[in-house]
Parts: C-alpha cells; sequence; structure tokens
C-alpha cells in the first residue's frame, strides 16, 4: 500500500508542476488510466477498482551514466539479432522524448547511426488528431531504416504513433527497442517489439 501512496503523491506533486495526464503518465511509467486513478484516489473521491498497472522505476538505471550505457549496449545487441535476420542496416535511431533519449543517443553511437528526437504532443492534442514530430534539430529520417527507443511500453499507443509518422515520411520502422514491455506483444504494425524484460500477467 506504501507504493501506491507514493505513486499518488509524485502524481500529484508531478501535475502541480504543471504536467498533463500523459506527461505524468510517462514520468511514472504507468498508464495515463493509472495517473487519473491516482490523482482522483488523492482527492479521497470515490473512485473505480485500480486498473490492473504495473509502475516501472528504473531510477537506478537512469541516474548512472555507467549503467545506462552497459543496458544501452544489451540493447545494441538485440538490435542487431533482430536486424540479422532481414540482413538489414541500421540508418537512424530514434529516441522518443523524453525517457528515451538517453538510451537512443547511446544506441545510436554504439551502431554508428544518426540520431533523431520524437516529440510527444499532450494527450488531448492527440485526440484533435495533432501527433508529435520528429526534430528538426536531430537526423533526418526520410528513406532510412529506423530503430525505435523507447523506456517502457504500456499500451503501445506511443510505439504505434510514431510508426505511423515514420511511415507516412517514407521511413522504413524495422524494430522498436525498449527496456520494458508492459503490453506483452511480439510486434506492433508489423514491427518487431525486444525488450530486456517483458512482463507478462497470470490472470
Amino acid at each position: 500500500m506504501r507504493d501506491i501512496e507514493d505513486l499518488i503523491q509524485k502524481a500529484v506533486e508531478l501535475q502541480s508542476n504543471g504536467l498533463i495526464t500523459a506527461q505524468i503518465a510517462d514520468e511514472l511509467n504507468v498508464s495515463r488510466e493509472t495517473v487519473i486513478w491516482l490523482l482522483t484516489r488523492s482527492k479521497k473521491e470515490e473512485t473505480t477498482p485500480a486498473p490492473k498497472d504495473i509502475s516501472v522505476n528504473w531510477n537506478s538505471i537512469g541516474k548512472s551514466a555507467k549503467r545506462l550505457h552497459d543496458v544501452s549496449l544489451a540493447l545494441c545487441d538485440m538490435v542487431l539479432e533482430t536486424l540479422e535476420k532481414t540482413n538489414t542496416e541500421v540508418d537512424v535511431v530514434v529516441g522518443i522524448a523524453a525517457n528515451g533519449i538517453p538510451l537512443a543517443s547511446m544506441i545510436a553511437y554504439e551502431l554508428g547511426a544518426d540520431l533523431a528526437i520524437y516529440h510527444r504532443k499532450g494527450q488531448d492534442i492527440v485526440k484533435a488528431g495533432h501527433r508529435g514530430t520528429i526534430s528538426r534539430n536531430f537526423g533526418s529520417v526520410a528513406g532510412k531504416n529506423c530503430v525505435i527507443v523507447d523506456d517502457v511500453i504500456t499500451t503501445g499507443s506511443t510505439s504505434m504513433e510514431v510508426i505511423e509518422q515514420l511511415r507516412e515520411m517514407d521511413a522504413k520502422p524495422r524494430v522498436v527497442v525498449v527496456l520494458v514491455d508492459k503490453k506483452g506483444v511480439d510486434t506492433i504494425y508489423n514491427v518487431p517489439i525486444q525488450s530486456l524484460v517483458r512482463i507478462a500477467r497470470l490472470d
């Protein structure tokens, strides 16, 4: 129960600092529905049962450049293993802001690839039909083989959004690589998913 109270406190703190639901979900590595539940519960309102979700705290990796580098090497190995099957080279590594960027930077360096950054939009903006963008300050993705990097897959919606955007830009998403896969699928939009850890529910 203490972990839930900590999550509630963190969610409230992030909201008071101006973060929106999608940003809080990214920071806490939980679904947006879980964030709404946490914020509702903080107000002591009557709530529905907690969503089936798992909070992922990878702070022990994120606070250490050496650990990030070591984990990035493991993710690189998984990327190369996946692409070897199709004899495909990596041109660009696309980091999903904000948590995917440190990993993507190191992976791009190790693979000798360009680095691109995908900025997500807020949930309300996405509902209105606007999606995130590839930053113009980093590598170009048009016509290139891309590896997508994020920290956690919860519902897969962000990965789907990035894959769609890359395809619209004539890029070729080849693999999505993450630290933790909470969704537990092998592919998203026919793009393989590779993760260091996969969460499996036994319902």
